[in-house]
């Protein structure tokens, strides 16, 4: 089944409730195993600081 691209929202008849057509996307994609690296990185460098100051 093709996704459709002309969507039609009807208005909402239930005060309060908002559809919304689209979802937001990430401005940034990080990938959980770039986190651990970038947090290791970072705890290496201030332990280092900590040795030397």
């Amino acid at each position: 089944m093709a996704p459709q691209k002309d969507k039609v929202y009807m208005p909402s008849g239930i005060g309060g409730l908002i559809r919304y057509g689209e979802e937001e996307q990430p401005v940034i994609k990080i990938k959980p195993k770039q986190v651990v690296w970038i947090v290791a990185g970072i705890v290496v460098v201030e332990l280092l600081l900590k040795f030397f100051f």
